[in-house]
């Protein structure tokens, strides 16, 4: 059977996975990543009680019990270089015998929401509306450093997307990656629906300009004005082409439902973050559980 290398699979000295600090017996089946580090508690305060905290770097993790339900929050930090590390991480906590180096005879399978704040990019899509990610289209490149990634990218919506934006040559090549149906399910009459675009950055690759200008200054109404048989780019953000693509390569369920704390054709910003916070917070849990 094949042993994975120290230099490959990083353990600490107490034999958990490197950057998460984690084992197996810490993580619940049911996973809620955040990317703020104070959002891990706004959410374990609702827990009826927590069984389990570590912290480690800007990753912090609370698993607990929720109306009867084991959960776990973790905290990823921004961008899509942290969830490579957060899910291939966790795949190995729950996945591979740490001792042996082995992985295990029985696969572990689980349900991975990404609870988010973000900007809408259609007008009617308000601010503290929510909305769930039936796609993510990865404009950052990460998955073009995997082995299968052309095997699960949804070619149709991520081609039409190229031609449509005249996508630059030197930047990373988009791909296109599908949400969990099962997961999915739960917040489709619950929340907008749609594609969600994945930047590699907030400034420059969102289109933003302060002293410097943007190589596609005309990002936003690129995405906003995409539609391929129906289906629109909903939001902008920096996690979700990522965590789909891996979740799916890894053979794991995952969904990203975000709150809109900003809508960039309206110019319009939320007034009360806290407040669009919670909301997102006490909307999601009762889904996930139920």
């Amino acid at each position: 059977m094949q042993q994975f290398p120290e230099t490959e699979l990083i353990l600490n000295s107490e034999n958990r996975v490197y950057h998460l600090n984690l084992k197996n017996e810490d993580i619940a089946d049911d996973v809620i990543l955040v990317g703020d580090q104070n959002r891990v508690a706004e959410i374990s305060k609702h827990f009826d009680y927590i069984e389990f905290k570590i912290a480690h770097r800007e990753f912090i993790t609370h698993t607990g019990i929720y109306q009867g339900k084991r959960l776990t929050v973790l905290s990823t930090g921004i961008g899509t270089d942290n969830i490579d590390i957060v899910l291939n991480e966790l795949d190995a906590a729950v996945n591979i015998n740490l001792t042996k180096r082995e992985i295990n005879p029985v696969f572990r399978k689980l349900n991975i929401y990404r609870l988010g704040t973000s900007g809408s990019l259609q007008e009617d899509i308000l601010v503290n509306d929510l909305v769930a990610s039936s796609y993510g289209l990865g404009l950052d490149g990460l998955l073009n450093f995997y082995e299968g990634t052309k095997s699960i990218n949804e070619n149709n919506i991520s081609n039409a997307f190229i031609v449509h934006s005249k996508w630059l040559n030197n930047l990373a090549y988009p791909y296109c990656i599908s949400a969990s149906d099962k997961l999915l399910e739960k917040f489709k009459t619950f929340a907008h629906v749609g594609i969600t675009a994945t930047a590699p950055g907030f400034y420059g690759p969102q289109g933003r300009e302060i002293r410097l200008r943007a190589a596609m200054p005309d990002t936003n109404n690129l995405l906003t004005t995409f539609n391929h048989h129906g289906l629109r780019i909903i939001n902008f953000e920096m996690e979700t082409s990522a965590l789909y693509g891996l979740c799916k390569l890894l053979n794991h369920n995952c969904l990203t439902v975000c709150v809109i704390i900003a809508n960039r054709i309206t110019k319009q910003f939320t007034k009360d973050y806290k407040k669009s916070e919670e909301l997102l917070i006490e909307s999601c849990l009762n889904k996930i559980v139920n």
